[in-house]
């Protein structure tokens, strides 16, 4: 299991931080991860693997003015 904001989600063996936005089905084009306090760029989250018992954050970012 791993922690995405605060909320439980089943882990599994291969898991990218790709699977955990569509299991968590955010679509906002502006998100800021970090998995367990490290950011992880956007070109990398296909690539990126979620280790069980992860912390994950996604931040939205949002501007205006």
């Amino acid at each position: 299991m791993i922690l995405v904001n605060e909320e439980a989600l089943d882990w599994h063996a291969g898991m990218t931080v790709r699977d955990v936005l569509k299991a968590k089905n955010y679509r906002f084009p502006l998100l800021v991860i970090h998995v367990n306090d490290a950011l992880v760029p956007k070109k990398d989250y296909d690539t990126t693997r979620i280790p069980d018992g992860a912390v994950v954050k996604v931040i939205h970012l949002i501007s205006g003015g």
